[in-house]
């Protein structure tokens, strides 16, 4: 049995960039329901088309990734968002993520390294060029230090979700924690999913400053 097909939406403001990028994807093999220049027309065809992967620029015609980020997610909640820019100031990296986006690709990516994050992007991985993850992960460790207001009570994860997240934390894959756990991976992804549902978080890059945040990493 195939795998199903991925679908993806390529949001940029440079047509042959977008046109470019498109054609690389649907030749290794993914379904390309939707292109756009802007955060309003990413936010509609998002909404009419529900892509399980938004390949997202960070300088729209309308607006910035961050803002077209939250905007998609609002219109097709299952998607992921991979940014794929040509800048990697942390300031930019940083907004993607906060707004929702789960990795961070600059635009000197190989189409071989493009077509894996996107793969990898659709499974429910977070994935960032090298260095960014870094910066991104101090950021978190650098804002669990700040004290936090009395909250409601943390949800209780079970001990084997708990081993996940730590896992999660130190930047391994489903496929790498359920060799290290003698799982399989779809049972790491229904323990991901769990977790993520408990704590009412959006993804693994919030899941990771959760768990640096309890003392978990």
């Amino acid at each position: 049995m195939t795998d199903p097909v991925v679908t993806v939406m390529v949001v940029d403001d440079h047509p042959m960039w977008r046109d470019g990028v498109s054609r690389d994807l649907a030749e290794a093999g993914f379904d390309v329901v939707a292109t756009a220049d802007g955060v309003r027309t990413a936010a509609d065809r998002a909404a009419a088309t529900q892509p399980q992967v938004v390949l997202m620029d960070m300088q729209l015609t309308d607006g910035n990734g961050a803002e077209a980020t939250a905007a998609v997610l609002e219109a097709a909640g299952a998607a992921n968002v991979l940014v794929l820019s040509a800048s990697s100031e942390r300031d930019d990296v940083l907004e993607a993520v906060k707004a929702g986006a789960s990795g961070y690709l600059v635009k000197s990516a190989s189409a071989d390294e493009l077509i894996a994050a996107v793969r990898a992007t659709a499974d429910g991985q977070a994935v960032f060029t090298p260095g960014l993850a870094g910066l991104v992960l101090g950021e978190y460790r650098r804002m669990s230090t700040v004290p936090a207001d009395d909250g409601p009570p943390l949800p209780t994860l079970t001990e084997r979700e708990t081993e996940v997240l730590r896992l999660v934390a130190k930047g391994l894959t489903a496929r790498q924690i359920g060799t290290r756990l003698g799982l399989s991976h779809r049972t790491v992804e229904n323990h991901v999913q769990s977790t993520l549902r408990k704590l009412q978080l959006a993804n693994r890059v919030e899941l990771a400053r959760y768990a640096i945040e309890q003392g978990l990493d």
